[in-house]
């Protein structure tokens, strides 16, 4: 672009638009980071007003089908739509299987779809999507309660590259899905099926027949998973950085081991409420998993002593989040160790709730190797309660919220890694 004269500027004589062309105005809007900037972008004139509008990727709505066709032609190019609705502020009659099929045939190119607690919508809604979204990547469809396997199966049949599926709390899903899935969706990653009921040890051997990719999955609640269907998603899926499977009472210690074996780049594991795994599982897993390992939920694991918990904490170097909670064979003997040996721990996150035969001692031996916590919940521990702790003139690193008999919310820690 030539140099402008100053003069020329001053004096108005030069218009912008005539001087920069489209490409060059994208390159200015590609460049400014922030929304506000973004939004001011477009109330400079109607050219700026188109170009901001088409280069537009994301689009949080609460319209009906009206709205969104004016939205659909003014935001072409959208990649990804959120039409979630609130569980705290939900509308009426919110997103309407109407409101989808406007989504199938005015985002073609729609890649991102949220649609987490839209109670409205139904088969004949995602049969729309699947018709007209071929692009569509990742879709979370959580709570929406009336959705069985002739929905999903059109979602696996017209979506081929999904990559990322959540279906949180359809408890009409069944093992339909997961076959449908595996016959059209061989890029798939991402998949939770938490309170998913009628999933089964069979559904998920079928699903990773062909879905090999998988590094995510969450099956907690799903109480007819078991250590078979855990035993397959493991061989098949040594890519798998994550698994959740809380309150899965059918898991145990042949789950574990199949991990240990094929899955070494788990980086988050969630076996809270699982009774059957014993100590031995979890040290095989420590050793294969040591480098990785960063997110551990095991609260309820009854069978869980100080044997495995001083392996897992002298292992697993990078572990970041711990949950022991109601492990009440874990004493102050699972920590003594660590500060001797002059280790260095980078935990950030520790729960050990309702833990009896902890006291102030094992703390005190803690923080001497755990010098980055940032979050430490003893509720309910008899023996180490904030009288306990001033008394032992223990210190806590500056940066750290205990939480002696609070509440769990959300504000108290990074409480979301668990869960």
């Amino acid at each position: 672009m030539s140099k402008l004269n100053e003069e020329e500027i001053i004096s108005g004589g030069v218009c912008i638009n005539e001087t920069l062309t489209d490409d060059e105005l994208r390159s200015i809007l590609s460049k400014l980071e922030n929304y506000k900037d973004k939004e001011g972008f477009g109330l400079v004139c109607k050219k700026w007003l188109h170009l901001q509008s088409t280069e537009r990727r994301k689009l949080c709505a609460r319209a009906g089908p009206f709205m969104l066709k004016k939205m659909a032609a003014r935001f072409s190019r959208i990649r990804e739509l959120d039409l979630s609705q609130s569980l705290s502020r939900s509308f009426y009659p919110g997103v309407t299987d109407s409101d989808l099929s406007v989504v199938s045939t005015g985002f073609t190119s729609l890649q991102t779809l949220l649609l987490n607690n839209c109670k409205g919508i139904t088969d004949k809604g995602l049969e729309e999507l699947g018709n007209g979204l071929p692009c569509l990547q990742s879709l979370d469809i959580s709570y929406c309660r009336k959705l069985t396997d002739k929905g999903l199966t059109a979602i696996a049949e017209g979506c081929c590259n999904l990559r990322n599926l959540h279906l949180v709390g359809c408890r009409f899903i069944t093992d339909g899905t997961l076959v449908a899935l595996s016959k059209n969706c061989p890029h798939l990653e991402a998949l939770a099926l938490q309170g998913c009921n009628n999933i089964t040890d069979s559904g998920l051997s079928t699903l990773v027949e062909k879905c090999r990719k998988i590094k995510f999955l969450d099956v907690s609640k799903c109480t007819n998973i078991g250590d078979a269907g855990i035993l397959s998603v493991s061989e098949a899926c040594s890519s798998l950085t994550t698994l959740k499977l809380l309150d899965c009472l059918k898991a145990g210690d042949d789950s574990i081991y199949s991990l240990a074996r094929s899955c070494k780049n788990l980086e988050t594991l969630v076996i809270g409420g699982c009774r059957n795994i014993s100590d031995e599982s979890m040290k095989s897993l420590a050793l294969s998993c040591n480098h990785k390992l960063k997110i551990l939920r095991m609260d309820w694991c009854l069978s869980i002593s100080d044997s495995a918990l001083s392996c897992i904490l002298s292992l697993c170097r990078n572990l970041e989040a711990l949950d022991i909670g109601c492990c009440e064979e874990v004493t102050d003997r699972a920590f003594q160790d660590l500060a001797s040996s002059g280790f260095e721990s980078s935990l950030k996150i520790l729960r050990i709730s309702s833990c009896p035969k902890i006291t102030v001692f094992g703390i005190t031996k803690l923080l001497e190797s755990c010098k980055t916590l940032e979050y430490l919940d003893v509720r309910s521990c008899p023996h180490i309660t904030e009288w306990d702790c001033d008394q032992a003139g223990l210190l806590f690193p500056a940066y750290c919220k205990v939480n002696f008999t609070g509440s769990l919310s959300g504000s108290d820690a990074l409480i979301d890694l668990f869960l």
